[in-house]
């Protein structure tokens, strides 16, 4: 791993905060440049969603049933759903036919097309940091201007978030000790639980109609609840979960 891109691993966190704090600022201090965040939005959340898809594809699938489970039937069938195909077209599906190309171009056996596809497949490891950054400062930025008062909505969702990331850890670490795991692939289940990416649902909350307008918010809100809860079980997990070379009792 080249400098440059350890460093980016080792500061993620400050580096998302810092986004999510520049487009706060942009925000509020230039809200005139909102039109222009709102545009940069979907390029970037496609690109960054480069190497992720599948995922998203799932919850672009399920958010009938989602709306239906929140009583929210009526929305679904009131929704316009013009901005959603945009959303699965322009974030979703060509990301997602990009990166299952690249990924079949690396495993070529041709060299001239192999080396490329692996080119391009470093350089969409090393761009994930600055991607989300990105994402995240556009995001606030072109959304934070217009929320006024409701903001207070938004604090109300943190326990919420916290809540939740302290429910999958207790999750993660009872499935891991049902399963027997060796204490790297336990780290491994309790991180995947805790921190659910919310991101890969920002697309379809971006497509929500007007009086929605707090839901990408929401979403960021709980990416910041993430981070914060990464740091901290950056130092918890290792302790709770240490490497002793043989499954946990």
């Amino acid at each position: 791993m080249s400098r440059p891109l350890a460093w980016l691993e080792a500061n993620q966190v400050a580096l998302y905060l810092g986004g999510i704090a520049v487009g706060a600022a942009a925000g509020i201090l230039a809200p005139a440049a909102a039109p222009a965040a709102s545009i940069a939005t979907t390029p970037a959340l496609a690109l960054l969603l480069f190497a992720t898809p599948a995922l998203m594809l799932l919850q672009f699938a399920l958010l009938p049933l989602y709306l239906a489970l929140f009583g929210a039937g009526e929305l679904a069938a009131d929704l316009d759903p013009r901005p959603f195909v945009d959303a699965f077209v322009f974030i979703i599906a060509v990301p997602l036919a990009a990166a299952w190309a690249v990924q079949a171009a690396a495993r070529a056996r041709a060299v001239r097309v192999r080396r490329p596809a692996e080119r391009i497949s470093r350089g969409a490891n090393a761009a994930m940091v600055p991607l989300m950054v990105l994402v995240l400062a556009v995001v606030v930025a072109s959304q934070i201007a217009g929320i006024g008062v409701s903001a207070v909505e938004l604090l109300r969702l943190v326990p919420l978030y916290a809540a939740f990331l302290i429910a999958m850890v207790v999750v993660g670490l009872g499935a891991t000790r049902i399963a027997r795991l060796d204490a790297r692939s336990a780290r491994a289940v309790v991180f995947s639980g805790a921190t659910r990416n919310s991101l890969v649902v920002l697309p379809l909350a971006l497509a929500l109609p007007v009086g929605f307008e707090l839901a990408p918010l929401a979403v960021v809100t709980q990416t910041l609840v993430e981070l914060v809860g990464m740091i901290v079980l950056v130092k918890l997990v290792p302790a709770l979960l240490p490497v002793r070379g043989r499954p946990i009792a």
